[in-house]
């Protein structure tokens, strides 16, 4: 059993399915030991993409995901999907190569102090210096990622720990039993001694049993105050976002939590798809005006930051109620009048369990419900306005009419997909990935490919605008490789709208925001999918039922959708 193989029987012990990576020498072991114990390695064309892949099989299955990539460049080309997990606070391992211990420093391939590198943007990182600390530094690693607020870990794999003992003798050097002078001697001495010590203890049992973390309950008191206080209100609204469905296996449980209290709601993040496509507590749109109306808001698992307008979303003489795990995050921008330190969804659940059903919101919820129908009439009209090219709300519409109950959603881009974030309706709870508080373009083609293996079931539809298509769309031969036939459909404006907007604007110059109508669509044939261009809005019909086609024959499928300008989107960007 070499390195890899420990690696792997860790991984294999801790339920995980997917290793996704870019393959490296140094750390070619931990992929042959995966493939051994019934892993599917999926490699995919980019780092980057490898992490957010685990990214996303983290957020669908509780469980971490899990990224192997070689030294140097291949480390860091992870950061900033790492930096992303680390803001939406997803548990995954990051394995690391490294170069040979004996050589660190010494200007060996690939060598840099990738430890402080990577040390501010994961939960814990850990270097391992000998074989018999691979496991149980692997076991710690899956416990810290899934403890508290959840987040990435790195570990670091030297690639004298991951080969067997014999091959890192001939390495070193050490096949022959002496030298020739002194120096020599000394130095087959010294690099003798340091082998036996990479390898010692090898022979003593190793541990490599599954940790079972346990999320951070709130406290009772607590929760009975939140019920007490919920039973005056006139008004309540609640928010839900990403941190409320941690727990992958209790959504079914937050949701029914949720319809318990018969608070009107408004869903964000992964908490989107909650109660479903139309659920009647459920409430999209004018989300701002319902804070300010409001008597008492609830935040499960959502920080007062930019998307809350750092907490003047909430009128201050508003009694606020905030269940986190993050206690940095439960007074972020504004102090609630009561803070409740614990799992966001435990807590849905715990208050609903004491608090008896009611139809006291009746009128609130309804006077909701008709500012939300109004506006799904004006998107109608907006919908319908005539366009030089395709109209970005009727295609959103149409694709929302397309998509069927078994169907997942992967949002990366700017204007386009914030268009459809109004309009499309994920249909069943952790149905929606997007980046979260990073706002990160390019995560797209890691996410589907991490839904994708995750739900095979599932049509899994990547919602991509022309900018952030750029990314990732070299992923298409991932798809095609591996048989993983997703649905992407790119928003083509030519343009990066969401930032040209407000430039053009304020600065009367387009300068650095002007795209190209590309043909998308050939890239992914180019890469062994299939392509369609869409370019007549009399064919998106045809054009999203022949995309569904090829996906069910098993083909990954692009859509390059040429948009024309609309308002629709005019004075959204916030920081």
């Amino acid at each position: 059993m070499h390195g890899g193989d420990r690696i792997a029987a860790v991984l294999h012990a801790h339920g995980v399915k997917f290793l996704f990576t870019l393959c490296g020498g140094h750390i070619s072991p931990i992929l042959v030991g995966c493939k051994r114990v019934g892993i599917r390695v999926i490699d995919v064309r980019h780092e980057v993409n490898a992490v957010f892949a685990a990214d996303a099989v983290a957020r669908l299955t509780g469980v971490p995901g899990i990224a192997a990539v070689t030294a140097g460049p291949g480390v860091t080309n992870t950061i900033t999907a790492i930096k992303n997990a680390q803001l939406a606070q997803s548990p995954l391992v990051l394995l690391g190569g490294a170069t040979a211990t004996a050589l660190k420093g010494r200007g060996a391939l690939q060598d840099i102090d990738q430890m402080a590198l990577m040390k501010p943007h994961v939960k814990w990182a850990k270097a391992v210096r000998t074989v018999k600390d691979l496991a149980p530094s692997l076991v710690r690693a899956f416990e810290i990622a899934k403890s508290g607020v959840p987040g990435p870990v790195f570990v670091e794999c030297p690639v004298d720990l991951l080969y067997e003992e014999a091959t890192v003798r001939e390495w070193y050097g050490l096949k022959s039993q002496s030298g020739r002078s002194l120096s020599e001697r000394a130095i087959k001495f010294y690099l003798n001694r340091h082998v036996n010590h990479l390898f010692a203890g090898l022979d003593s049992a190793q541990n490599f049993s599954r940790v079972e973390v346990k999320p951070p309950l709130p406290n009772a008191n607590d929760v009975r105050a939140a019920a007490s206080r919920l039973a005056k209100a006139e008004r309540p609204v609640l928010l839900v976002g990403s941190q409320a469905v941690l727990e992958a296996s209790e959504v079914a449980h937050i949701a029914r939590a949720i319809e318990q209290l018969g608070v009107p709601v408004y869903l964000s993040g992964m908490g989107r798809g909650l109660l479903g496509k139309q659920h009647p507590l459920q409430m999209r749109h004018k989300r701002r005006e319902a804070l300010k109306e409001a008597d008492l808001v609830i935040l499960a698992g959502v920080p007062c930051d930019f998307r809350l307008d750092y907490g003047q979303h909430i009128r201050r003489s508003t009694y606020l109620i905030s269940a986190n795990r993050s206690a940095s995050d439960l007074k972020k921008n504004r102090k609630p009048n009561l803070g409740v330190r614990g799992d966001a969804g435990f807590f849905l659940r715990f208050l609903a369990e004491s608090f008896p059903k009611t139809e006291r919101w009746q009128a609130w919820r309804e006077h909701l419900r008709g500012r939300d129908e109004q506006r799904e009439q004006e998107i109608i009209q907006q919908a319908a306005a005539p366009n030089a090219m395709l109209n970005p709300v009727q295609l959103c519409r149409e694709i929302e009419a397309a998509l069927p109950e078994q169907s997942m959603i992967i949002a990366d881009g700017g204007d386009f997909v914030a268009t459809a974030s109004y309009i499309m309706s994920p249909r069943a709870p952790l149905s929606w990935l997007d980046p979260g508080v990073f706002g990160t373009l390019g995560v797209g083609a890691g996410f589907a490919l991490g839904a994708k293996l995750c739900h095979p079931e599932k049509e899994v539809w990547l919602i991509y605008g022309d900018g952030s298509a750029g990314y990732s769309l070299a992923e298409f031969d991932t798809f095609a490789r591996h048989q993983i036939p997703i649905i992407a459909v790119v928003g083509n404006d030519a343009c990066w709208s969401q930032i040209a907007r407000e430039q053009v604007e304020m600065l009367q110059d387009e300068v650095g925001t002007v795209l190209a109508h590309t043909d998308y669509h050939r890239v992914a044939e180019g890469f062994g999918g299939r392509g369609l261009l869409l370019n007549d809005a009399r064919q998106i019909g045809e054009a999203l039922s022949q995309a569904r086609q090829f996906a069910a024959e098993g083909h990954p499928v692009l859509i390059n959708a040429h948009l024309g300008k609309t308002d629709f989107r005019k004075g959204a960007l916030s920081m």
